[in-house]
């Protein structure tokens, strides 16, 4: 199948799943697998779908609305135990009043069960082509005049009527078995007697058609076994217990070799097999798995705690060695001063700016009432004003925001880490002096690794359907609005200082478990699900800015799978990777399924589109740092292999751009040199005034670039 195909049946198998969810007025879950038969779960409400890729579109809605009407209407009962009836004979009953019941709940939907049946009939899969329809049996009858009645010329009894019309009648479970074992008592009658006939002219015939009888009635005995063993459309659909209805003891003792068969319902299972694609990969539906957070972060104290103590060990060892250097970081240390120092006035502007916007949106939305009472400064207007009370002026309150920020760890950064620190530093700054609380968090996957006694394994419940999480991944709580003023300067020097030893050879070296490692962003996303409502209680916010800030692409998770090895008894829970066109991600407290796409990139958007439906109160906004050579394949990739000539004249004019069709609500392309320009004006002192002003106009665009990020936060934040 090519890859616009099975393009075109993910929609379609989003399309039918999202009618599913409509029609059943819940999100129940929605599955389509290679199965045979549709499959209703009432107990964990999960509906599976086989694969109807030959079914028409009116066929399709059909089935899809037959098994809703199950999963509405069919309770989750124990029926056989209390009335050993044939599950064929139950499926003809209660198919005909979920129907109905559909059918009345969604007035349109009579049309999509007329013309689907129809297609179904003209198609013979029914199988009535050359059959004596008057010749079968009440079940078989009954059948096709609830699914096809309006086809067909069936004339029934008055006793046969009478069961048709409790068939019809039914509105509950209840009423649905007690008609369900009026017609099957009315067909074992009928078959009672049809026997007796039949032996009637079998003794008349002699004893020389015995050898013909015998293997007659040996074919019939064979014949009526395959068929006590097949289902009709709702055998295995109906819930789970109509689908171990056939292994019950009450019906094993209720049934004989002589008992009721519908073969029509057979015959319907067997064609709509024919509409179900079994070759290829099945659909695969997979779970975000929970996450224990202790095991994965790493406190903001104990991050400095181990840097601090790692300073320490390396003077030491720089004394025992006797070299006459021991590592400073004095001129470091007051690069960073110098930095804050320049960066306040800034700040300073931006918390202004802020205060104007907040002002501006609250009035934008302020809302004025009557008090009431009325003004007598309009009194004298009471000719012609008929408004002459006074009025007051409604300010909703604002809401409480927050920021958590996901900051790339990866070898990829050793050359841009200090010049994003520097955006970083800015954003807290400005978040401290307008009082909104903020945790950073960097992630790596080398403080485990470069550790001893760790256990590596307790990071989540491993279980067959969910991603699996690596064993040394990490998230560094480097950074927290809770640390006090002075304690969080001396933290932000310290990441300074070691952001500096990666760009630059020196004497100086970083403490080991805070090395650049690879990019598990995917895995950091997946951990927001825990991180943010913790944030948000702990914080008591409403909203929530998520910004990510990553310099390169993540890799698909793999998922768990149980599988069983010919040298064990038990099966074997290992890992596979996933095929994006045959893979889901499942939400089953949404009741929601989304297509992982594609392209590999798209893995981190289905991603972000799930939280983004879990935490409706949170925008994601990315930031991806570039090389320019990067640019425009970066643009590509994401505008479906063109490139926007909007966004290139953005680049071109800003070095930045912003992509808006990502999972991100805001998705920012910035250049890698743009973060490391300098924004100070300097010239020589025998400069011109063209070589001025050149500078001049450098030095305030590089300020505006370098506040893109800040500007950006803060216009979402007020």
């Amino acid at each position: 199948m090519g890859s616009y195909q099975t393009k075109h049946m993910a929609v379609q198998q989003e399309i039918k799943s999202q009618l599913a969810k409509l029609l059943a007025t819940e999100d129940i879950v929605v599955e389509h697998k290679q199965v045979e038969c549709a499959q209703f779960n009432v107990r964990t409400r999960v509906l599976i779908l086989p694969l109807w890729e030959k079914a028409s579109n009116a066929v399709y809605d059909m089935l899809v609305g037959h098994e809703v009407g199950h999963a509405l209407f069919t309770p989750d009962e124990d029926w056989w135990l209390e009335h050993p009836i044939p599950q064929q004979v139950v499926n003809v009953v209660e198919d005909a009043r979920i129907e109905k019941l559909m059918k009345r709940k969604y007035l349109g939907i009579a049309k999509s069960f007329y013309k689907g049946y129809n297609e179904l009939y003209e198609q013979d899969y029914f199988e009535l082509d050359g059959e004596d329809i008057t010749s079968f049996n009440l079940a078989d009858r009954a059948n096709l005049h609830f699914k096809i009645g309006s086809l067909l010329d069936l004339s029934f009894s008055t006793p046969e009527k009478e069961i048709i019309d409790l068939i019809s009648n039914a509105e509950t479970f209840t009423q649905t078995l007690s008609a369900a074992e009026a017609l099957y008592t009315f067909c074992q009658q009928e078959q009672e007697r049809q026997d007796k006939r039949e032996e009637g002219e079998e003794s008349i015939q002699g004893d020389w058609m015995d050898d013909i009888t015998d293997s007659q009635t040996t074919g019939d005995s064979d014949s009526d076994s395959t068929d006590d063993n097949s289902s009709s459309i709702s055998d295995t659909d109906s819930s789970p217990s109509m689908e171990d209805r056939s292994d019950s003891s009450a019906n094993a003792d209720r049934r004989t070799d002589s008992d009721v068969i519908v073969g029509t319902a057979d015959s319907l299972q067997s064609k709509l097999q024919d509409l179900v694609n079994t070759d290829g990969e099945e659909n695969v539906y997979i779970e975000i798995p929970k996450i224990n957070l202790d095991t994965i972060l790493v406190t903001n104290e104990e991050v400095h705690q181990y840097i601090d103590n790692d300073w320490v060990d390396q003077n030491k060892r720089w004394k025992e060695s006797e070299l006459p250097m021991t590592i400073r970081f004095d001129e470091i240390d007051d690069e960073f001063l110098t930095f804050k120092k320049d960066a306040q006035k800034e700040v300073s502007y931006l918390v202004k700016e802020f205060e104007c916007r907040k002002a501006a949106t609250s009035y934008a939305r302020a809302s004025t009432s009557r008090t009431g009472i009325l003004s007598t400064e309009k009194l004298h207007t009471y000719r012609y004003n008929e408004d002459l009370f006074k009025k007051v002026t409604t300010l909703p309150d604002g809401k409480n925001h927050g920021l958590v920020f996901i900051l790339d760890w990866s070898g990829s950064m050793q050359y841009v880490l200090q010049d994003t620190l520097k955006q970083l530093y800015n954003l807290m700054w400005f978040c401290k002096k307008v009082q909104i609380p903020f945790d950073v968090y960097a992630f790596t996957q080398e403080w485990k690794r470069r550790a001893e006694g760790i256990d590596l394994r307790d990071q989540y419940k491993r279980e067959e359907g969910v991603f699996k999480i690596e064993d040394d991944f990490s998230l560094m709580n480097i950074f927290t609005s809770k640390t006090r003023s002075k304690e969080l300067e001396k933290q932000m020097i310290n990441m300074w200082r070691i952001a500096q030893c990666f760009r630059v050879r020196s004497l100086h070296t970083y403490p080991q478990r805070l090395c650049l490692s690879g990019t598990p962003l995917n895995e950091s996303l997946i951990c927001l699900h825990d991180i943010l409502p913790k944030f948000q209680k702990e914080n008591n916010v409403e909203k929530v800015q998520c910004i990510v800030l990553t310099d390169g692409e993540a890799h698909h998770l793999p998922y768990h799978k149980e599988v069983q090895r010919s040298w064990e008894s038990e099966p074997f829970l290992g890992c596979r990777n996933i095929n994006p066109q045959k893979c889901f991600l499942r939400d089953r407290k949404l009741g929601k399924t989304y297509h992982f796409g594609y392209r590999w990139h798209q893995f981190t958007d289905t991603i972000l589109k799930n939280l983004k439906d879990n935490f409706p109160s949170v925008n994601f906004i990315g930031i991806r740092v570039l090389a320019n050579r990067d640019a425009k394949s970066f643009m590509r990739l994401h505008c479906n292999g063109w490139e926007d000539e909007d966004m290139i004249k953005d680049w071109k004019k800003t070095k930045s751009f912003t992509i808006k069709n990502s999972g991100y609500d805001a998705y920012f392309g910035m250049s890698s040199s743009t973060l490391s320009e300098d924004a100070d004006f300097e010239v020589e002192d025998d400069a011109t005034k063209a070589q001025i002003k050149r500078a001049f106009v450098k030095s305030l665009k590089t300020k505006k670039l370098n506040k893109k990020v800040l500007g950006e936060f803060i216009e979402l934040v007020a």
